[in-house]
């Protein structure tokens, strides 16, 4: 069954001179629930724009886009939140860094919900943050008082990543998560993520710079450049996938958008 459906999706920005730019330039997009779909491509070439028109930070200019069969082009930012997670690249978005840990994980618990915040913080909901937070070994669990800005950038992701998928969203969008950690903390953040989605079904959408990321995680790829979708690969095809493969074809769209501008530079020349 069909998770998510883009349906000639496009959206334009003004430079700084006035003249539009197409972001993302009519993508139709199928993905199937339950898939983990990474997309990669260069700084500019649509990823994270997609994703704000998926979750609704962006209003599109054109085309349609569909969750579960739902129409949700029009639907506000936060009436998507139930049923799409997102983890951005700054550790440092999505949580409030002056609540604690466990204040932090109550919000995403009660989301949706009206409550006083001493009340979602009930003995049963104290245990259950503890047991989760307990599960990953990374001593989390012995924090919960402590306020979010005292925690590392990669201990704070995690617990975005639990906040992301308390209620196991419709959808997962990881946002270039772990661009802005360390090694060690990268794979850390990227350990969580494969424990979150080997407990359920959840569909999964990962933008990445990483080529080595693109190739070790999901199972269809998307790479991305000038707002187009210039490869999509899966089954055999994307377990084969090498990184220098998908460098060399990212070098060749480079080439060709050279070797268009140098055969339109010679023609201004010839008319000027």
């Amino acid at each position: 069954m069909t998770a998510l459906e883009l349906q000639d999706v496009c959206k334009s920005y003004h430079n700084a001179n006035g003249v539009p730019m197409q972001a993302v330039c009519s993508i139709s997009l199928s993905i199937q629930r339950g898939a983990f779909v990474i997309i990669v491509g260069s700084n500019g070439s649509g990823k994270t724009t997609l994703l704000n028109l998926i979750a609704g930070s962006e209003q599109p200019d054109g085309g349609r886009i569909l969750l579960d069969g739902k129409d949700i082009t029009d639907l506000a930012e936060h009436r998507r939140a139930a049923d799409i997670g997102r983890v951005f690249q700054d550790p440092f978005r999505g949580t409030v860094a002056g609540m604690s840990v466990e204040e932090n994980l109550a919000l995403a618990a009660r989301r949706g919900q009206r409550f006083d915040l001493g009340f979602a913080l009930d003995g049963k909901l104290r245990e259950e943050i503890h047991e989760r937070l307990a599960s990953l070994h990374i001593g989390l669990e012995q924090r919960l008082r402590q306020p979010m800005a005292t925690l590392s950038g990669g201990q704070r992701q995690v617990v975005t990543m639990l906040m992301a998928t308390w209620h196991r969203p419709r959808l997962l969008l990881l946002d270039e998560h772990t661009a802005a950690l360390d090694p060690q903390n990268a794979e850390l953040v990227l350990s969580l993520t494969g424990r979150i989605l080997s407990q359920g079904e959840m569909t999964v959408i990962m933008v990445t710079h990483s080529m080595k990321q693109a190739v070790h995680f999901g199972e269809r790829l998307l790479m991305m450049h000038r707002g187009r979708i210039t490869l999509d690969i899966s089954g055999t095809e994307k377990l084969r996938a090498q990184p220098v493969e998908l460098e060399k074809h990212f070098e060749e769209l480079r080439r060709e958008e050279l070797l268009d501008e140098s055969v339109a530079q010679l023609l201004r020349e010839q008319y000027i």
